[in-house]
């Protein structure tokens, strides 16, 4: 963990956050010993709240690190994107205590690898996944979507064996629209210069906050982080400059095990102070509450600008925005291995960034391992360089 530069109310607040991390498999394990189901979640694209509607856990599942992959390599292609073969080979060497827990899985088709996967996966747990349509600007996508949830909707209740109603889905809108708001307002800090939280600190918060099954612990503790960090505490000492580059990563998902390209920005000299991904910001939207339930879960989650949407025009928009508010002066676009959809849209983010804000982005694909580690940093401090 980042070790704040000054104030003891810094320390006390990464305490904590140190200290439910520890508490949480066993406030899990107590809710289902009260009966309560849990539900695993693989993709940002599945509502939430049609769990939390029915007391059941949402937990979201284990894929950031390589230490599962070459078990996963026994089944799976080596040339396979390492999301997926750390998802897989989690769950087949049980070593993810989230997929342990996890009475069902819930998965999306947003891509053909995630798709075999699952089918793979239901060998080892019982395994749902929602049929995703490609696209977001049609009324027969919607109405797709919209059936997928209320089917989503079904089991949920067939396998808690409560009925979801608009009343209680309302009240699920309420609790993760709060959590969004916290988690938004965290990253929102680091619009201001210097960036009060470094790229490696806002992401372990980011990180570890997701996985609480008591969802009022994690939005107290992220009011908590945004309540402390005007005074610059979690800063590391010698790190304040307002002259550091400012850099936004875009493209994959990125979290702790995964995030060799964060450290070696912030060992270059750079701070990393936005993630447009969707273990960032693509998770600072609201549901609206004064829609029918059913049909505001449908369509702000089908608005989810992943590259899996063809065309995914909201990717744009989401960047230029997050450019703009976040002061940057460069952009990482991250791809894991054998990603095509993120590869592909990587050629038009680098047009599109250079014609709208005059700077070039950097596109760098990897895995998880750290074999490549030295060959990513010459090519990330000659970007700084040039910046």
């Amino acid at each position: 963990m980042n070790k704040p530069g000054n104030g003891q109310g810094a320390r006390t607040i990464l305490n904590r956050l140190q200290q439910i991390t520890e508490e949480n498999l066993l406030d899990i394990e107590r809710l289902k010993s009260d009966g309560r189901s849990a539900i695993g979640f693989y993709c940002l694209y599945s509502p939430t709240e049609i769990a939390v509607a029915a007391d059941a856990i949402p937990l979201p599942l284990c894929g950031t690190r390589n230490d599962p992959i070459p078990e996963a390599e026994a089944v799976l292609p080596r040339n396979l994107c390492p999301l997926i073969k750390s998802s897989f080979g989690f769950a087949i060497t049980d070593t993810c205590p989230f997929f342990r827990f996890s009475d069902i899985i819930v998965g999306d088709t947003t891509c053909d690898g995630k798709k075999k996967m699952f089918e793979l996966l239901g060998a080892h747990k019982t395994t749902h996944v929602l049929q995703l349509p490609q696209r977001q600007d049609s009324a027969m996508a919607f109405s797709l979507w919209r059936s997928e949830l209320e089917r989503f909707r079904a089991i949920v209740e067939a396998q808690t064996g409560i009925p979801i109603t608009d009343a209680r889905l309302g009240g699920a809108i309420d609790l993760m629209n709060r959590e969004r708001r916290a988690r938004k307002a965290v990253m929102d800090l680091n619009q201001r210069m210097p960036a009060p939280l470094s790229g490696s600190l806002l992401l372990e918060i980011l990180f570890k906050v997701g996985f609480l099954a008591d969802k009022e612990k994690g939005i107290a503790l992220m009011n908590a982080v945004v309540a402390e960090s005007g005074s610059g505490a979690f800063r590391p000492k010698g790190k304040s400059s307002r002259r550091r580059r400012r850099i936004l990563i875009t493209g994959v998902p990125i979290g702790l095990g995964s995030e060799k390209v964060v450290k070696i920005v912030e060992q270059g000299g750079a701070d990393v102070v936005a993630f447009e991904n969707c273990s960032g910001y693509k998770q600072a939207f609201e549901v609206d509450e004064k829609k029918a339930p059913m049909d505001a879960l449908a369509e702000q989650y089908l608005a989810t600008p992943c590259s899996v949407m063809s065309p995914n025009a909201g990717r744009f928009t989401l960047l230029a925005q997050m450019i703009t508010d976040f002061a940057v002066d460069g952009v990482i676009d991250l791809t894991w291995q054998a990603c095509h959809t993120y590869n592909v849209e990587a050629y038009c983010i680098n047009t599109f960034i250079q014609d709208k804000f005059g700077f070039s982005s950097l596109h760098l694909e990897t895995d998880y391992a750290e074999s490549d580690t030295e060959q990513l940093r010459v090519r990330i401090e000659a970007y700084l360089e040039m910046l």
